[in-house]
C-alpha cells in the first residue's frame, strides 16, 4: 500500500508550480551567467535513462529551458540497443520447437533481416512460432514449469534488471527446461562512449553535464559515475524522475559549471546511496561475467555486457542452443535503411531529424528500435512531442500558409 506521505511527496515533486518556477528562474540566471562569462552560446546536458527522457518530454521541461540549453537523450533504453542478430536467433528458435519468452517491447522489436518471413517475434508468433509475452522472469519460469518444453527467456535490461535474473538462478527458481539468453548491458561504458562521440564534431558543443540514471544507480550506487566526472571534467547528478527532480538536477549541473566544479551529486537521495545495493551487486557478480558486447547502432563497447558464468552454464541459452555470439569483425551496426536511431541514442540527432519519424516509422508500425519501447526516445517524442517537434511543425505550417 502506498503511504500517504509518499503521495504527498509525489504531488509536491510533480505539481508544485511555485517551486518549479523558482528553479526555472534560477536555471535561466545561471545559464546567462555561465554563457556570458565563458562565451558559450549552446550547452548540452545529456540524460541516460528512458524514464528521465519521458519526464522531460511529457512535462514539457525543454520548453522551460533558456534558448541555448539543450537536453539530449543518451542510450537509456536497453531494448533499443539489442542487436538485430539476437532477435533473429530468437525468432529461429521459436520456429524450431523452443518456447521463447519476451517482454512486450522486445516482442515488437524489429530485426533487420527476416527469418522465414518474420522480422519480429510478434510476426514469428503469427506465423506459428511459439512466442509468449511475460512481465518478468518468474512468470516465464512458472509457465515453463507447467508445460516442460524447451524454453528460452530473453533477458534484456541494464543493471537494474540483472539482480532479478541472478536471484532467479541462485535461488533455483528456474526449471531445467528454461534457459536465459542474457543480453544485459552495463550503462557506464555507454556513457563513456557517448561523451567521447560528443567531442568528435567541432561544430557541435560537447556534453557539459550528465543526468545519471536513477534506477540503475539504486543498484550500482552513485560511485559508478565518479570516473565520468573525473575523466571528462563535467558534473554528474543522479536524479529522480519527477519533473521537479529533473529541474533541480539541471540546476545543480549549472551551479557546478558556474563554480568550476565537476562532482557526482545524488539528488535522488530517497532511493540512491553512494555504494548502492551491495547484496544485489554480489549476486550479479556470482552469476554473470562482464564481457565486451555489441550495442545496436553504436558498436562493440569494452566490458559492457553480462553473460552467464560457466558455473551456471546449465541455465545458459547460448550454450544450450549454440546461439552464435557476435564478434566485431562479423557485425555491422544493423540499422534499417534511412533510420537514424544510432545517432538518436548517442545524442547526435533528435528524432525529428530522422526522415522516417512519424512517416513510415510510428508507434503502431515501428521500423527503428527507438520507436518500439516506451523508453525509446523516438517513441516518447512520437507520443508526447517536444519543443523541437513543435517548432518544426510550426515552421511547416507557416511555409504551407
Amino acid at each position: 500500500m502506498i503511504s500517504k506521505l509518499y503521495l504527498e511527496l509525489e504531488r509536491e515533486l510533480r505539481y508544485n508550480k511555485r517551486a518549479a518556477e523558482a528553479v526555472k528562474n534560477r536555471i535561466h540566471r545561471l545559464f546567462t551567467e555561465y554563457s556570458g562569462r565563458e562565451g558559450v552560446e549552446r550547452l548540452k546536458i545529456m540524460d541516460f535513462c528512458g524514464t528521465h527522457e519521458w519526464s522531460i518530454t511529457y512535462y514539457g521541461l525543454r520548453s522551460l529551458m533558456p534558448r541555448g540549453l539543450e537536453l539530449v537523450a543518451g542510450p537509456g533504453c536497453p531494448v533499443c540497443v539489442v542487436p538485430s542478430h539476437y532477435i533473429e536467433e530468437a525468432i529461429k528458435l521459436s520456429f524450431e520447437g523452443v518456447v521463447v519468452y519476451a517482454y512486450g517491447d522486445v516482442y515488437k522489436l524489429r530485426a533487420k533481416r527476416s527469418v522465414k518471413g518474420a522480422f519480429s517475434l510478434s510476426e514469428a508468433r503469427s506465423l506459428g512460432g511459439d512466442v509468449r509475452v511475460v512481465q518478468d522472469i518468474l512468470s516465464a519460469a512458472r509457465d515453463a514449469s507447467s508445460h516442460g518444453k524447451p524454453s528460452v527467456f530473453i533477458a534484456v535490461g541494464f543493471e537494474t534488471a540483472a539482480p532479478a535474473y541472478a536471484w532467479a538462478i541462485l535461488r533455483d527458481h528456474l526449471p531445467e527446461n528454461l534457459k536465459l539468453l542474457s543480453l544485459v548491458k552495463l550503462t557506464p561504458p555507454a556513457m563513456f562512449y557517448s561523451l567521447e562521440v560528443s567531442r568528435e564534431k567541432p561544430t557541435e558543443p560537447p556534453i557539459s553535464g550528465v543526468i545519471a540514471p536513477g534506477h540503475v544507480s539504486t543498484i550500482t550506487g552513485a560511485k559508478a559515475w565518479v570516473p565520468v566526472a573525473e575523466n571528462y571534467g563535467i558534473p554528474v547528478v543522479v536524479s529522480g524522475f519527477e519533473p521537479l527532480d529533473v529541474l533541480v538536477s539541471i540546476l545543480e549541473i549549472l551551479r557546478q559549471l558556474v563554480a568550476g566544479r565537476a562532482e557526482v551529486v545524488i539528488e535522488y537521495k530517497r532511493s540512491v546511496s553512494w555504494h548502492g545495493d551491495v547484496k544485489a551487486q554480489s549476486a550479479v557478480n556470482r552469476v554473470f561475467e562482464v564481457v565486451d558486447d555489441a550495442w545496436r547502432g553504436i558498436g562493440f563497447l569494452p566490458k559492457s555486457g553480462l553473460r552467464i558464468r560457466d558455473n551456471y552454464r546449465r541455465h545458459d541459452a547460448f550454450a544450450e542452443y549454440g546461439v552464435r555470439e557476435l564478434k566485431p569483425g562479423m557485425w555491422e551496426k544493423d540499422m534499417p535503411p534511412g533510420c537514424r536511431c544510432a545517432e538518436v541514442v548517442l545524442g547526435k540527432a533528435y528524432p525529428t531529424h530522422c526522415p522516417l519519424f512519424m512517416k513510415s516509422c510510428t508507434p503502431l508500425k515501428p521500423i527503428g528500435p527507438c520507436m518500439v519501447s516506451i523508453e525509446g526516445t523516438c517513441a516518447i517524442w512520437a507520443r508526447y512531442g517536444s519543443r523541437e517537434f513543435l517548432d518544426e511543425l510550426a515552421g511547416e505550417i507557416g511555409e504551407a500558409g
